[in-house]
């Protein structure tokens, strides 16, 4: 009982802050309410982030530790690193800062989400997210659909990259395409059995955006299928809830 008292009381003297778009889905997810006092301002930026509602209730920041200051955060997340010069401020003011690794893999996702529930005084904050990786897991079959996921101008995720590792578990599999891109001409040659687009910033008026409203796209025999361009930025947590939708969809 003490000592469940005492991470309680550990958990409310929390006060964390996050300078990077990618770090804060980790703590908006994982913190309780009360523990965040600030988030980058992309996150609060909806066309960026879905976690927007949750980011705008807490202080925006430009990614600086000097801009978390104010906050008196005695923890403060990053990926990417702020610079030794930010580290020592950090330091020397009694801050606590975890430079998350960019990951590569969904075990990583999962490493990085262990690590921030740590660092928030339970790890048992990150088990109904590893539960639900788990459970993709075990449902994704042996062999994947033959898929191509399409970004603005025809960018593409790479086999073997962190997003075809996601597309994976959806039951997708990311076709090989030469430079990392697809073509128009060679989606209508060759088209995929299913063909994931992107919605990143689908109101925003771009030479990339609208190579992607072409009336070819939707006269192909491909299975059409949108994702939350967003999740895909950083390849995190968000990713969950993104491929048990696909994997519904597809």
């Amino acid at each position: 009982m003490a000592a469940f008292a005492s991470l309680l009381a550990a958990s409310a003297a929390l006060r964390v802050a996050s300078l990077n778009l990618c770090s804060d889905e980790y703590l908006l997810l994982l913190a309780h309410p009360g523990e965040v006092v600030s988030v980058s301002r992309l996150s609060q930026d909806p066309q960026e982030s879905s976690l927007a509602p949750l980011a705008r209730r807490v202080a925006g920041n430009r990614g600086r530790i000097e801009d978390v200051i104010a906050a008196r955060s005695n923890l403060v997340l990053t990926m990417g690193g702020g610079g030794r010069s930010s580290g020592a401020i950090a330091r020397s003011l009694g801050m606590r800062v975890i430079d998350l690794p960019a990951p590569a893999t969904i075990d990583e996702v999962a490493e990085n989400l262990r690590i921030v529930a740590t660092a928030l005084g339970d790890p048992r904050r990150a088990a109904p997210a590893m539960a639900r990786i788990a459970a993709l897991r075990a449902a994704s079959p042996q062999r994947g659909i033959d898929t191509i996921w399409l970004g603005h101008g025809g960018l593409t995720q790479s086999p073997g990259s962190l997003g075809a590792n996601w597309m994976a578990l959806a039951g997708m599999a990311q076709r090989p395409l030469t430079g990392g891109r697809a073509t128009l001409e060679a989606l209508i040659t060759s088209p995929p059995k299913i063909l994931v687009t992107s919605n990143y910033r689908a109101g925003q008026v771009s030479e990339g955006q609208r190579w992607l409203a072409h009336p070819l796209l939707a006269a192909l025999p491909s299975r059409l299928i949108a994702t939350d361009g967003r999740a895909w930025t950083c390849g995190g947590p968000m990713m969950i809830g993104e491929i048990e939708r696909l994997r519904a969809a597809r």
